[in-house]
């Protein structure tokens, strides 16, 4: 399966119940050649407005961390565990989380990415480990597969929580210094 054939059965998926609510599908945004994937949870209001991931509040903050780590945001690759928003933006219910999973797996496997950063603890939780803690594990590299694969604060809990931002530098200055190394060898 190619991208547009993995689009193409994403959007006209009826899995679950937020097919009956979307607005759209949100796939994804950037590089399809990106070694540096980002994946975050679901798509907001914002986003399923536009079809875009992380273009609300959320990723305009997102994109100031990229600006200041040296990552041009149509370099790297962008995209969600869910496809469709959760009503009132509430967290993705397992089973939900469930039925997207085969769509995300495709598109690693059509990136082929040297790194995945988990933005938040719901896609920590569902890629690195179902225990994982986001205020102690974040930044931390694990090897998984062909990957490198780490954490950080979804940019929607910084929103929440200022106290967070300086953290969130850290790892996304140390996430680009990371993908530097790799993409030199």
């Amino acid at each position: 399966m190619n991208f547009e054939e993995l689009k193409k059965s994403c959007e006209g998926c009826e899995k679950c119940a937020l097919s009956k609510t979307r607005t759209q599908t949100v796939f994804e945004r950037g590089s399809r050649d990106a070694k540096l994937m980002f994946v975050g949870e679901a798509p907001g209001e914002k986003e399923d407005l536009s079809g875009v991931p992380f273009v609300g509040p959320a990723g305009q903050l997102f994109d100031k961390y990229l600006l200041a780590a040296g990552l041009d945001r149509e370099e790297v690759y962008i995209c969600n565990i869910l496809k469709c928003r959760p009503p009132r933006n509430r967290d993705p219910l397992p089973e939900e989380q469930e039925c997207c999973m085969p769509y995300l797996r495709d598109q690693v496997r059509l990136i082929r990415p040297k790194i995945i950063v988990c933005l938040g603890r719901i896609a920590a939780c569902r890629l690195i480990s179902p225990d994982f803690r986001i205020t102690k594990e974040h930044g931390v590299l694990y090897k998984k597969g062909a990957f490198l694969i780490t954490a950080v604060y979804h940019p929607s809990a910084l929103l929440r929580d200022a106290s967070k931002k300086e953290e969130m530098l850290k790892d996304m200055l140390m996430i680009a210094e990371e993908y530097k190394k790799l993409s030199n060898e």
